[in-house]
Formats: structure tokens, sequence, C-alpha cells
């Protein structure tokens, strides 16, 4: 670990490092520490544990360059931000470190989420839903605001009154599509989204995990598609009734039958 810091603070050394590092700031590695995040997830649904040992490595350098430039601004160090995650993973977990009894994973978990809202409110907050991130994946955010809200009783108690009111959100965008109305049509859509954000979370589905999943599943059958066409523009040639065609019969290979959609 000492030898990473040491490493990136001769990246940033003004005089003897690199230009692009020395010329970063937290806005402009944002985006990356984001992108890194995603690919850890990405090597863990692929279920490359060889990728997922150099993703967190890169994971783990966004932490470091970010500790860096704070303690470049005189604001924090790397030592600072460990002791800060270590103190709050001890008063997140009685159970662990005090004489307080948490049997179940459950118990533990609605614990963690009693205590993040004591620390909410000790910072000020006035409303339930602060400090939810606004630089969230927007479907990460919907889950989290929703989860928010259903800690106070906001809340269905089931997926099937979520079912109804995602097929009422659907006529809506009906409606909304023949009206021609495009602020209409982009309103409807973000309930669309919303709707089934909730869904998910009602079926105990992660909607993020469920769409890399479909989108991994779309991007196997298209290549399929390409070579079964023999190539890209020997598909761009059929009409959308040859393209369904194949799609419909790599639909049905081995492996492919089972995973519907």
């Amino acid at each position: 670990m000492d030898e990473l810091l040491a490493i990136m603070r001769r990246l940033r050394d003004p005089e003897a490092g690199c230009p692009w590092d020395v010329q970063q700031d937290f806005s402009s590695i944002a985006p990356y520490t984001i992108e890194e995040a995603y690919e850890v997830a990405d090597a863990i649904e692929r279920n490359d544990l060889e990728h997922l040992r150099e993703e967190l490595g890169d994971l783990l350098l966004q932490v470091v360059f970010h500790a860096q430039m704070a303690d470049e601004a005189g604001l924090f160090d790397f030592g600072e931000v460990v002791e800060a995650i270590s103190d709050k993973l001890v008063r997140r977990h009685p159970g662990v470190f005090t004489e307080e009894e948490i049997a179940t994973a459950e118990e533990q978990l609605a614990n963690w989420d009693r205590i993040k809202a004591e620390e909410r409110t000790l910072k000020g907050a006035s409303s339930v839903l602060d400090g939810v991130p606004r630089g969230m994946a927007e479907l990460q955010r919907s889950v989290k605001l929703q989860k928010r809200a259903g800690d106070i009783g906001f809340e269905w108690d089931s997926a099937a009154p979520v079912l109804d009111k995602f097929e009422e959100e659907i006529g809506e965008m009906r409606d909304a599509l023949r009206s021609g109305d495009r602020a209409r049509i982009k309103d409807e859509m973000g309930d669309l989204l919303f709707v089934a954000a909730n869904l998910a979370r009602q079926m105990d589905v992660d909607p993020a995990a469920a769409l890399r999943h479909a989108n991994a599943k779309f991007e196997r059958r298209f290549r399929a598609m390409e070579r079964r066409a023999g190539g890209t523009e020997s598909l761009a040639a059929l009409n959308l009734e040859q393209m369904e065609a194949i799609w419909q019969e790599i639909k049905r290979m081995p492996g492919e039958a089972g995973d519907d959609g």
C-alpha cells in the first residue's frame, strides 16, 4: 500500500510527475471512478475472477488518486479515508464489536439502516431522502429513493399493485405517443422506468443487474445473428422480417432456449 501511495505522489509531482495526472482534479477523475466500479461489477457478472483482481486494483487506484488530490489541498489524506471507513464499520456493526446481539442478516441490515438514518439526522438532514447521491446511475437512484420512502411506510405491500401501476403507465405512454407531445412522452417514459425499478425492487431483483443480463443476452444473440448471416454487411442487407427469423432461430439454439426474452 505504501508503494502505491508513493507512486501516486510521484505521478502528481508538479515538476517530475506525469503531465496528465498533474492536471486532473476531482471532477475530471470522477467519471473514471464510476467506470472502474462498473468494470468490477462486469468481471463479477462474468465470473472472471482473474480479471476481477485487476479491476479491483484499478478501482483502488481511483481511491488513492482522490485521496492524493485531497491531501494536496489540505483536506484529508489516505490514512484518514481508512480511519473513517474503519470507524463506520465498527459503529454500524454493534453485534460484532459490542455486547449487542444481532442474530440474522436481516436484523443486521435493519440495524445498519437505522444507524445510517441516525447519522443523517446528526448531520442535519431534513428529509428521509437527503443523502441519496445525485451522481448515482439513475436506475439505482430510483431504487434508493423508493427504499428510503418505503422505510417510513410509503410503500406497496406486494408486487401485484406495482404491476397494475406499470400497466397503467403503459396506457399513459400510449396516449402520449398518440398526442405526439415530446415533453409528455419524455415524462411518461420516466414514470414507466421509475415504476419498472419499483417492480424489480418489490420482487427482490436488482434492476441494474437484470438490465446487464438483458444487455449481455442481446449482445450475444446479435453477434450470433451477424455470424449466421455471414457478417454485418450481409445482415444489414436483410429486411426486418428476415432478421427476425434469424433472431428466433438463434433463440432456439442450445443454451439460449431456456433464456427467454
